[in-house]
């Protein structure tokens, strides 16, 4: 068994009292929510911070509701806080935004998503083949780009860290356009789910020291349906081999007005199929989940930073994008 590295505990009160202590403690720190990928990366030598700061107990990060912007636009509005089984569960995300609940339904297992939050989720670092593991493991490959090592193990030479983005919620975030409200010790800022992420396996959002995602926001549109799709191994437990979020907007006549999926898993971040944007609005039905499907099998080229075959999973993306497309047409 892989104790647990010594490190101070700290458990704030409020909002403000947790970004304080974070900017006081610099990179000494490490947020600490669900704890379900935080602990076990600490656990293989992954993260080594000498302070952990626990907001799991913070009410300002909770709740699922909706609320109005000045024009009149109502929104869905999820705290960072949220447990991932309760967004699952909840009857107001799976009404506005099915792919979210869908996908906050299948992160792990039953006991990741009774602790595991949507901030969590959200700010879930990359995996690799060659990171997740044991020191003694990479020590024995002389460690790689993304920790302790100079060398990508994926591809040869390679400056950057293509470590794939695992995280199920943001394909559907960013499919939903979402935004987030970042809360950092300087104050407030607000990002959307697209501009989020990063193509960089190291540092794959636009994060700051310090800051605390605080809440996601959902715009409510009329004729919005989204589906999502996730390849694994196994039918629990295991982080995505590939994920699929689809969003499909209808005019009041029911006629398309606008398509968007976001494809995960294959590299750092996130990507937008871009097929799915030259869909022209009153497009037809008929076609459309197999156009879509073989547009992005051509722009899709996975990698081998995951355990199963590139090749597979690349084979997979228009089997599960047509599915997608295909739920969320209805």
């Amino acid at each position: 068994m892989l104790p647990l590295p010594i490190f101070e505990y700290h458990k704030p009160r409020t909002l403000a009292e947790a970004t304080g202590l974070l900017a006081a403690l610099g990179d000494k720190a490490m947020i600490l929510a669900g704890g379900t990928d935080v602990l076990p990366n600490m656990k293989q030598g992954l993260f080594e911070p000498e302070h952990v700061v626990s907001i799991a107990a913070l009410d300002e990060l909770r709740g699922i509701g909706f609320t109005r912007d000045p024009g009149g636009l109502e929104h869905l509005v999820i705290g960072s806080g949220m447990r991932l089984s309760e967004i699952a569960d909840s009857l107001l995300v799976t009404r506005v935004a099915p792919a979210l609940a869908e996908a906050a339904g299948l992160v792990g297992g039953p006991h990741h998503r009774a602790m595991g939050t949507l901030g969590g989720n959200i700010c879930l670092d990359t995996r690799c083949r060659y990171y997740n593991q044991t020191y003694f493991w990479r020590k024995a490959l002389g460690f790689c780009l993304k920790k302790d090592g100079t060398a990508c193990h994926v591809v040869k030479g390679g400056a950057k860290c293509v470590a794939a983005a695992s995280n199920d919620s943001a394909p559907a975030l960013m499919a939903l356009d979402a935004e987030l409200l970042l809360l950092g010790n300087t104050g407030e800022r607000r990002v959307r789910a697209v501009d989020f992420y990063t193509a960089d396996g190291i540092r794959n959002t636009v994060l700051r020291p310090g800051e605390i995602v605080v809440r996601a926001t959902i715009p409510v549109v009329s004729g919005r349906r989204s589906a999502f799709e996730k390849l694994r191994k196994r039918g629990a437990i295991d982080f995505p081999l590939l994920s699929i979020a689809a969003r499909i907007d209808r005019d009041p006549e029911k006629r398309i007005r606008a398509v968007d999926i976001v494809v995960s898993a294959l590299g750092a971040r996130p990507r937008r199929v871009r097929a799915a944007a030259k869909v022209a609005p009153g497009a037809a039905e008929t076609g459309l989940a197999e156009s879509l499907a073989a547009g992005a099998y051509a722009e899709c080229k996975p990698l081998t930073n995951l355990d199963e075959e590139a090749e597979w999973r690349r084979e997979m993306v228009p089997v599960l994008v047509k599915k997608a497309v295909a739920r969320a047409l209805g």
